[in-house]
Parts: C-alpha cells; structure tokens; sequence
C-alpha cells in the first residue's frame, strides 16, 4: 500500500470559483441573508481566504514534507498495535513518499507529464523505481488467485473480522427474544408452579414424567417460533434456554431426591427395627434390606429423572448408603450394649447371691465352690452370647474380645462381692461366734446347766470365727495352694506353738506384713496385719459373753435386789393403799409377761447384753403390734356360750403360739 500526498505548488487560481456565464440572468429562489452574504463573498480575497491559501501552496516541499511525516508517524504511534509489533516502525509495513505536482491551470502540459509518470509508477509498482519496487517476496499475478483465497481463509479464521451475515444477525436478536419470552412464560406457568409447590410439600409422585411435560412444551413453543431463523442461531440459543430451564428446575430435581432419600431411609429403619424384633439375625435383615431399599431408590429416581437432563444422582445415593450405613453401625452399637447388659445381669444374678451365701458360710470347701460356681455359669453366659453375637457377622478379634470382657465381668463380680464381704468380716465372726457358742452340736439353742465346757465351746466358737477371717483373708478362683489358714492359727488361736517352733522367740511376727507369702496383693482382701487387728478387736467383744456366761446368772447382784426394795419402799405403800394403782400395775404386768414371752428375753440374753439389747430393741415395737392386733380380733368375737366354745378357743389361742408356750415352761 502507498500513501501518497498531492501538493500543487501555486495554484491558487485553481481553487478560486470560475465565472458562470449567463449566472446573473438565471433567476435565484429567494435564500437566507446569511446565504446571500456567502454567496457575494465568493472570489473575494479575504473572504475566500486567499492570502492563506498563497501561503499554503507557495510554501517549499522541503518545508510540507516533515510536517506530513511527523503527523504520519503520531497516527501510526496511537494505532492500538499487536504485543509483537509494538516498537516496529511504520517503514516496516508502509512507504511514505510525499510528490508535489505542478498547477493545471498554470503549466498544464508539465502537470500532464508528471501524472503520467506518477501513473506509470503505479501500473509498474513492483518494477524498480516503482511505488512498491523495494519490496520482497512479491507474488507474480499467476499466483494471485491462491494467495487470494489463503488471505480470504485467514480473514475467516480471524474472529475479529468474521461479521455475521444480515440473516445471522436478525436470527441471533429475534431468537434470543423468543428465548427470554418462552423462559418468563415457563416462570409464570401454572403446571409448574403448582408442581413446585408440591415438591416443597412433600414427596411428588411422577415427578419427571410431569416435568418433562412442561419443559418440552416450552421448547415446542420456541421451536415453532423460531423455526425460520438460521439453522445455527436457532439451536445455539434453544441450548441455552434450556441450559436455563434446567437451572431453573434443578432446586425441585433436588427436593425430590432429598424427598426420596428421606423416605427409603426411614423405611429402611422400620422394616430392620421390625425385623430385628422378630428374632431375624443381624447382619442377614440388615444385607436384605438394605438391597430392597437401595433398588426401591434407584427406581423412584429413575421416575423422577426428566428427558432432557442427565441428571446425576449418584451423590444423593452415597449419602443414602452412608446414612444407612451410620443407622445399622448405631443399632449394632446398641444392640451389643443390650447383650452385653443382659448376660452381665445374669451373671451378676447367678453369682452375686450364691457367693455372699458362700462366703457367709465360710468353710474348707467354700471356694472350691466358688470356682465351680463360677466356672458353670461364665460358660452358660459365654455361651449365650456367643450364640447370639453369631448373628452379627463381626470380626473373630471383636467377638473374642466381647466374651473376655464378659468373663472378666464374672470374675469382679466375685471379688467384688468377696470384698464386700471382707469389709464384715468382724461382724461375720461375732455372729458365728455368737451361733456356735449358743447352740449345741444339733443347732440347738444351748441349755445351761453350769456344767458346760466353757473352754472347749469357746474355743471352737473361736476357731469357726478364724476359719471365717482365713477364708476371707484372700481371693481363690485359681488352682495355687496357700498356708493362710495355717498361719492365722499358729499366730492368733495357739500362740504357744508359734513359742515352741524351731524359730527363735526373737523372730518377727508372721502377720507382721502387708502381704501373704506367694499371694499377689490383686488377690488379697485383708492383709496379714489387718487380720491381726480384727482378731484383737473379735476377741475384746466376744470375751464378755464368755465372762457373763461364766457367772451363769443374767440377774442382778442380790444387793441391788436389796437397794431396790428398800428405796421403793414409799412407791409400794402407795400403790397398796389406791387399788386403781393396783389394777395398773396388774395390767402392766401382764403386758410385761406377754412381751417377757413373745420376745424371749432370757434367750436373747445369752448372748450377751450388748446383742440382747439389740435384737429386743429390734423385736419390741413388731411385737407390741402384734399383740394389739391379737387383744382387738378377740374382743371383736362373741362370748362363748357354753364349755365347748371356751375349749374350742382357748385350743385355737393356744395353738396359736406354741413357741411361746414352749419357751415360757423351758424358761420356767
């Protein structure tokens, strides 16, 4: 391309308006005033601007052409350029050649000749000397047609020159109307609005079938419209009306989904619960159901999946099976606690009471017993759960650990229970002590005739106490001997034989510790020097019923018998002289009788005061109630009338209560 800039050098004769002939006898349509003034003004000199334009065409070349360069190059330096040619300079793309040419007016025939050479360099611009003769790679005219269609592809492959046809153009407004007009018909459509509304209700029942409905009658509707419109324009935009739809939709696709997921999921929580509750196993109701539930899913949702969308909904389904999956995790964690609870109770049941009779009777084969006891029901549990932890399907490292936990639970149990018992074993004592010295071989309550052993009972009522403290003293569910019996003995019931040992007398004391021999201290429950304290305190509280057993007289001393008389000497004369008093005191002294009798109080003073006083003090207000009971029912009853009636009830009285019978004549 070549830019040429034409300057005639004076010509200003050229550019003044020629003379009409003939101009002033044509007749002027009437014109403004201000138009009058331009028109007298023309071929005026200072009116037409001649002196500026003398001095523009007069003005040397040489002066013109770098004035015309610099504009040139401050409009190439302001063209929006590509990153690459930035800093090129304009003589890499364009020749600029500035050719003044002599006036027509003036020098016509030197004006003629300079055209022509400006033509001929022109036609042979690509020659040497021509406008464009420096130029390189210059395509002859043979190759023109193919440089032609490369630079027609070039230009179609540039998307800043692709401009759209006019029908392209009127296709792309008039669609997009018809789009945007359809969408806001969609919007305010009563089919889906009243489908939305039961989305957001609840669950929808032919949810996709339904919308798929409403959507493909809105895009008939564009269709039919737009159906004149360019082919391309056409579809592209009812792409993206339905790309709009389906946004537009999408929130009620998911409360479906969301509806579906909910519902699956709390029938898949009643139908296991229910299945559970009639005995099916765990892990079979939960595989069969989880299957049904997840098929049912897959199946509603294919229902509310819509034709024109492909819809994912595998992340709702994840969620399902997650949450299923969380359900089934929580009930099995609640389901083993329920076991686990349960053979823990019956153990607890099966042991807790049999042991505290055990140990309450405490002998040489007692825990022996124990260990049986507690091997037979530990296995009858262990082997309950087993069978029902089967159903589970868990892990053989789970269920191990699930039945060691439940025979670690037999076994505290056990000692448990032992080291309660521990804790009375002084009051275990005394109460053995109390029962052997009291009664005889036959369990008999004892009858003192004073010619009693007193040594011999006394000792054995001891040694049954220790035999108690020594059986308690330490935890014997294993198969390891122990000499604690025999220890205790030497050291508290026979000292003397600890004395005469080969020992020296100098030697410690065996109960002197904190711990048996051969016995860890997870196995004791009292220690050596604890027993060694609780015999000292046994034997101070048991050695006054040995002592008033050996005075072998309950009663006061006979000067206290005495004192008594004498200070109530003043008490008895009065109560001699008012009868009234007298009927009192008969009253009172057959109240005392019957509660002399009913509590036994001889009997229960055998065993001391202290105990005597304490069982009576238990006993007395049962007993004051009962006769209560006995004096109203029978003055409720008729008087008897004859002999027979009398017999007959004073029979019934007295078979009512033979034990006190039979105490009153043994105390009498």
């Amino acid at each position: 391309m070549e830019m040429d800039a034409f300057k005639g050098r004076n010509s200003s004769i050229g550019l003044r308006p020629q003379k009409v002939s003939g101009l002033q006898d044509v007749p002027r349509a009437p014109m403004a005033e201000s138009e009058e003034r331009w028109c007298h003004d023309i071929g005026r000199e200072q009116a037409a601007n001649k002196p500026l334009l003398k001095t523009v065409f007069q003005t040397p070349l040489e002066n013109l052409e770098p004035v015309l360069r610099e504009d040139i190059q401050k409009i190439w330096d302001s063209v929006p350029k590509p990153e690459a040619h930035k800093e090129t300079p304009l003589s890499d793309f364009f020749n600029v050649e500035v050719v003044a040419l002599s006036s027509y007016e003036e020098k016509e025939e030197q004006f003629k000749e300079q055209i022509a050479s400006l033509r001929q360099r022109f036609m042979h611009s690509i020659a040497p000397g021509g406008l464009a003769g420096d130029r390189r790679g210059v395509i002859p005219a043979s190759g023109f047609a193919f440089s032609a269609d490369q630079i027609w592809r070039v230009i179609k492959e540039n998307k800043d020159l692709d401009l759209p046809a006019h029908k392209v153009m009127v296709a792309t407004v008039r669609c997009e109307e018809i789009a945007n007009e359809k969408f806001a018909h969609f919007i305010t459509n009563e089919d889906w609005r009243k489908l939305d509304e039961e989305v957001q209700a609840g669950p929808v029942s032919n949810f996709g079938k339904r919308l798929t409905t409403i959507l493909g009658s809105c895009l008939s509707e564009y269709d039919g419209e737009a159906t004149f419109f360019d082919e391309g324009v056409r579809s592209s935009k009812r792409q993206q009306l339905e790309e709009k739809l389906l946004q537009l939709v999408n929130p009620a696709f998911q409360d479906v989904l969301g509806h579906i997921r909910w519902g699956i999921l709390e029938k898949f929580k009643a139908s296991f619960d229910k299945a559970l509750g009639i005995g099916e196993g765990f892990s079979s109701a939960s595989q069969d159901w989880f299957k049904a539930c997840m098929t049912q899913f897959d199946e509603e949702c294919a229902g509310a999946i819509i034709e024109q969308a492909n819809w994912d909904t595998s992340k709702v389904r994840d969620k399902l099976v997650r949450d299923i999956e969380a359900h089934i995790s929580s009930v099995r964690t609640s389901k083993l606690s329920e076991l686990t609870s349960l053979y823990e109770s019956k153990v607890h049941e099966a042991l807790s009471e049999p042991v505290e009779a055990l140990l309450d009777g405490a002998n040489d084969e007692t825990w022996s017993t124990v260990k049986k006891l507690h091997r037979r029901e530990t296995e009858s549990a262990v082997s309950g759960l087993s069978s029902a932890l089967a159903g589970f399907d868990m892990e053989e490292e789970t269920r191990d650990r699930m039945v060691k936990s439940l025979q670690d639970y037999a076994r505290g149990v056990i000692e448990t229970k032992a080291k309660e018992e521990a804790v009375r074993v002084l009051m275990r004592m005394k109460e053995r002590f109390g029962t052997i010295f009291s009664h005889d071989s036959d369990s008999m309550p004892r009858v003192w005739t004073g010619k009693e052993d007193l040594r011999a009972i006394t000792k054995s009522a001891r040694s049954a106490s220790l035999k108690l403290l020594s059986v308690m003293a330490v935890i014997r569910l294993g198969d390891e001997p122990d000499n604690i019996e025999k220890t205790l003995t030497v050291a508290l019931l026979d000292p003397t034989k600890n004395d005469t040992s080969k020992k020296s007398i100098t030697t410690s004391d065996p109960l002197a510790s904190s711990t048996w021999d051969e016995v860890p201290s997870s196995r004791t429950l009292i220690t050596p020097v604890q027993c060694k304290s609780i015999w000292r305190q046994f034997k101070t509280e048991t050695e006054y019923t040995e002592a008033n057993r050996r005075g072998n007289n309950w009663l006061p001393p006979p000067w206290a018998i005495l004192a008594l008389i004498v200070l109530g000497f003043n008490e008895f004369m009065t109560l001699l002289r008012n009868p009234l008093y007298l009927g009192v005191m008969f009253v009172a002294f057959l109240l005392a009788k019957a509660l002399w009798t009913q509590l036994d109080i001889p009997g229960e003073f055998r065993n001391g005061a202290l105990p005597g006083l304490i069982s009576i003090s238990a006993k007395f207000v049962p007993t004051v109630m009962n006769l209560i009971k006995n004096l109203a029912a029978q003055g409720e009853d008729p008087p008897a009338a004859n002999p027979e009636n009398r017999r007959s009830s004073n029979n019934t009285s007295s078979s009512e209560n033979p034990p006190d019978h039979k105490s009153s004549s043994k105390e009498d």
